[in-house]
Parts: C-alpha cells; sequence; structure tokens
C-alpha cells in the first residue's frame, strides 16, 4: 500500500470522517505475515493446514494479528458512525432462535430460554468504503476461508441483514447461548471490552443426523466440562463453525464496548435467515426472509 494510498484512506478518520476509497487486500490483511493472496507460499500452505487441523480438532481456528490495526481503527470509528442505527434487542431465546413450544417437554433445550441484550449494526447499512464490505467482497480471503475449511465451494451469505454485521455489545450486554444459521463465520475483534464479553463454545456438539439435545441441554442447564473459552484481540481472525458449535459471549463489564465483525459464509448460497431469527437478531424480518424460509442448509431444528 503506498503512502498516497494509506493517506487516502485514513486522512481525518474519527466519529464523523469516512473513507473515500475501496480498501484493497493489502489495506486490511498483513500480507508480509500472513500472505493469503499467494497460493504457492510455503508460509500460506502452513498456515492452511494449521487451521484446517485445528478446525478438525475443535471446530474453530484463530489467526493472531491478520488484520491492520489501521484497518481495525477505521471498522472501529465506522461502528462509532453507526450508533444511532443500531439495533439493539433486550429479549429472552433458546439455542434455536425459534418460538416456545409446548408440546415438548420442559427440559427440552428448546423450552429454555435465557434473556440476551445486545445490538447489531446490519448489514444492509455498512458504507460504501467500509472495510468489513471489503474484506467480505474480496474473493482472496472467500477462497482463503474455503481452503481453511476444506470445503469447496462456500459462498457469501445471501441474507441481506446478517451477511456481515458487526455485533455491538454495551455494559451488561450479553449474548446467550445460540447455534448460528449460517454453517461457517468468520469473527474480527475490533474492539475488546474491558472485563467480559468472552467468547465461549461447545466444539460440534451437534450434526446434520444428530442434533444431540441432551448434551446442549446439560450446558444450558451449566454443566460446562465441555465448553471451550477463545481470548480474542483487536486485529484477531477467528474461523468458527457456529451452525454446530453451540456458543455465546458472556456478559461485558465496564464502559468499553465490545464490537465484533462477523463475515458470514454458506455451502448453500439462496438460504437466509429464518423469518423469526431475522426479527430477534436485526430487528425486522424482509420479504427475503419469508420468500426463502422452507430453503434451508439442512434438516436441523436451526
Amino acid at each position: 500500500m503506498t503512502q498516497a494510498a494509506t493517506a487516502t484512506i485514513t486522512e481525518g478518520i474519527g466519529k464523523s470522517a469516512r473513507p473515500s476509497v475501496i480498501p484493497t487486500l493489502a489495506d486490511f490483511v498483513d500480507l508480509q505475515s500472513y500472505p493469503i493472496h499467494d497460493l504457492q507460499s510455503t508460509k500460506r500452505k502452513a498456515l492452511v493446514e494449521q487451521c484446517r487441523k485445528e478446525l478438525d480438532a475443535v471446530g474453530c481456528c484463530r489467526i493472531p494479528d491478520i488484520i491492520h490495526p489501521e484497518s481495525i481503527e477505521r471498522m472501529r470509528c465506522e461502528v462509532e458512525r453507526q450508533r444511532d442505527n443500531i439495533f439493539w434487542s433486550q429479549d429472552s431465546h433458546n439455542p434455536y432462535m425459534r418460538k416456545d413450544d409446548p408440546s415438548l417437554p420442559e427440559t427440552h433445550p428448546a423450552r429454555i430460554f435465557s434473556k440476551r441484550s445486545s445490538g447489531f449494526v446490519n448489514s444492509d447499512i455498512l458504507e460504501e468504503f467500509s472495510d468489513l464490505r471489503a474484506i467480505y467482497n474480496n474473493d482472496i480471503m472467500l477462497q482463503f476461508v474455503s481452503d481453511c475449511l476444506g470445503i469447496a465451494p462456500i459462498y457469501r451469505w445471501s441474507d441481506p441483514l446478517g451477511c456481515n454485521p458487526y455485533s455491538v455489545m454495551d455494559e451488561a450486554s450479553h449474548f446467550p447461548w445460540h447455534f448460528d444459521g449460517n454453517e461457517f463465520t468468520v469473527s474480527i475483534l475490533v474492539q475488546e471490552a474491558e472485563k467480559g464479553g468472552q467468547f465461549q463454545y461447545s466444539p460440534d456438539i451437534r450434526s446434520t443426523e444428530h442434533e444431540n439435545f441432551d448434551e446442549v441441554a446439560k450446558i444450558l442447564n451449566g454443566d460446562h466440562e465441555k465448553v471451550i473459552s477463545l481470548e480474542l484481540c483487536p486485529g484477531d481472525m477467528q474461523i468458527f463453525k457456529g451452525r454446530f458449535s453451540m456458543h455465546r459471549v458472556t456478559p461485558v463489564e465496564g464502559k468499553k464496548s465490545r464490537y465484533i465483525a462477523l463475515p458470514t459464509y454458506v455451502r448453500d448460497p439462496d438460504t437466509v435467515n429464518r423469518p423469526e431469527r431475522a426479527k430477534q437478531f436485526y430487528g425486522r424480518a424482509l420479504d427475503i426472509h419469508y420468500e426463502r424460509e422452507a430453503n434451508r442448509p439442512d434438516n436441523l431444528v436451526d
């Protein structure tokens, strides 16, 4: 990245300033440490191999400091500029984001509801020159995520509200146990909380063949023997199988909010969130959510 390009992107960055060009791969990824653009690089091959091993072993991998600090700062400022547009939800939900079903036993995990308080900068309001938008639209990044997962092809998600949002958690915010509506999520920590806001998950607790309700219920009832806690720092990137690994973010403590970018990927580009999940997460359901509700990636409860 040239000095002139850097100046164009970062000049006057602050809550009210906006970047004026679309960031390139070199603007947001540390290509010297992580040459993800060079398919023949021994560094890239070793990184992909390591990520695959971690994903196979624990359903998740972490790549530290892959995103430039300048890009992280631009994303942080974008969230700050969008504070007035954040959809805040204070709700209760089960891990499947489904309504209560009285026909099920009271001990069924679909009948165990937890309070949630969090916000999203929805994907449809990201700025034109957003780093998060550029990261998500970059084909090299898509190929890299696919290679790390060992799954091809994967696609960007068709959900216009949830394909690449920012999750925002202020003091006392809490995001309880849940499964994702899409198969794979990339998380990029933009700002860490003073305390709390820890990502916890139970790897591959379910599969497309088995919901494993008994083990899900154990975790909801406080048995965390199979729960892993992951420490993330700003600039780290996490690749995660969120549809199969139940996960949560612990309550945020202190005045410093937690911001995390969430580019999401799927095997079927035509799927989107169910309307109920869209309303609970993003404040509304669009026509596409109702039109494609029957288009599911699998037969899981959700």
